[in-house]
């Protein structure tokens, strides 16, 4: 069993190589532009600040104003361990949450999947949406974001107003 010391020698010998430091700030400058020009091109959506985690996750919300009356929110996230982009529906709290899971567990969801609810879980439904980004190519792979945002935004709307 490895102890905190070896890990920590470890992180500190991958840092001495300094592409660990150069693909975080990568990945935090990609999100905040993306932030920064979805805010810009949807300003009826509503955008949190950019959560830049610990190395396991890194989102911010983006919701649409119809989310926002049923006390929803939908959030950008990348995760780092399987480097890939999600989008994310949530409550605004855990009871908020709570009570949607059910309710969309009595809907057709057609491609859409709840996910499960357990401890750490914050998505009512989770979508992987870019399984291999390509950060060479920025406007495109926020090209690609912004279609899946708006779309998996269109498809909760409907499905919310059945």
């Amino acid at each position: 069993m490895d102890s905190l010391n070896n890990y920590i020698q470890e992180y500190t010998q991958q840092l001495e190589k300094g592409r660990i430091q150069k693909a975080y700030k990568g990945i935090i400058a990609f999100m905040s532009e993306l932030r920064t020009e979805l805010g810009n091109k949807y300003p009826d959506f509503t955008s949190s600040a950019l959560y830049v985690g610990y190395m396991d996750m890194t989102y911010f919300g983006f919701t649409p104003p119809a989310f926002n009356d049923k006390k929803l929110k939908l959030a950008i996230v990348f995760v780092h361990e399987t480097c890939r982009f999600e989008l994310w529906l949530a409550g605004k709290n855990r009871q908020i949450q709570a009570e949607y899971h059910e309710l969309l567990g009595q809907k057709e969801l057609g491609a859409y999947v709840l996910s499960p609810i357990q401890p750490g879980v914050d998505a009512i439904i989770a979508e992987s949406i870019v399984e291999q980004p390509d950060f060479d190519h920025f406007k495109e792979l926020k090209q690609q974001i912004e279609a899946h945002i708006i779309r998996f935004s269109e498809d909760l709307n409907e499905i919310l107003a059945d």
